[in-house]
C-alpha cells in the first residue's frame, strides 16, 4: 500500500464485519408485544403461588429425610417471603388507588 493510499484508508468508513453487524442488531431494541394487564397480573400471582409451593415441599423434604441441604430451603423460603411481600405491597397499592378514586367527585 502506497503512503497516499494508506492515508485515504484512514480517513475511510470503517468497514463492518458480520461479526459487529450481529451484535449491533442484537443490542438493538426489539419490539415489545403488548401484554394484557389481567394476564400479567394473573402470571404473578401464579408465579408467587409456585414458591410458595415450592418453599413448602423444601421444608417437608428436609424434615422428613434430611436430602435437601439446609441453605436451598433458606433460599427458597426467603424467595417465597418476598414474593408474598410484593404481592402485598402490589396489593396495597390498588386499594389505595381504588381509594383515592372513590374519593374524586365528579
Amino acid at each position: 500500500m502506497s503512503g497516499i493510499a494508506a492515508l485515504a484508508a484512514i480517513g475511510a468508513a470503517p468497514v463492518e464485519t458480520a461479526a459487529i453487524a450481529s451484535a449491533r442488531q442484537a443490542a438493538a431494541p426489539q419490539p415489545v408485544a403488548p401484554v394484557d394487564f389481567s394476564t400479567l397480573m394473573s402470571e404473578g400471582l401464579t408465579s408467587m403461588d409456585a414458591k410458595v409451593a415450592h418453599a413448602d415441599q423444601m421444608v417437608s423434604r428436609f424434615a422428613l429425610d434430611d436430602s435437601v441441604p439446609l441453605h436451598q430451603v433458606t433460599i427458597a423460603l426467603e424467595e417465597a417471603r418476598l414474593s408474598v411481600e410484593f404481592a402485598m405491597q402490589v396489593r396495597q397499592r390498588f386499594v389505595e388507588g381504588y381509594r383515592e378514586l372513590m374519593n374524586m367527585q365528579l
